[in-house]
């Protein structure tokens, strides 16, 4: 496996993972004391797969959430 990194000074290689993890961080962990890993574990998951992804809008997407979106696109093409 070959580790994919950006150029030296290229801040916007991955700009949105980093967009998402600083809300992730916000949102969910700064605040919040998880038990165990299993716990955490737990709070992540249901984060972005009931939250982030069905009920979170996102304005790159026209305001709509990223499971609605896939199914625009997908009706309409």
């Amino acid at each position: 496996m070959i580790a994919s990194m950006s150029g030296k000074g290229n801040c916007y290689d991955n700009a949105c993972m980093e967009s998402f993890f600083g809300t992730l961080k916000q949102e969910l962990i700064y605040g919040n004391r998880f038990r165990s890993r299993a716990e955490a574990r737990h709070a992540i998951f249901e984060y972005i797969e009931v939250f982030y992804n069905h009920i979170c809008l996102h304005s790159a997407l026209g305001y709509m959430s990223p499971v609605e979106y896939e199914q625009v696109s997908k009706a309409a093409g």
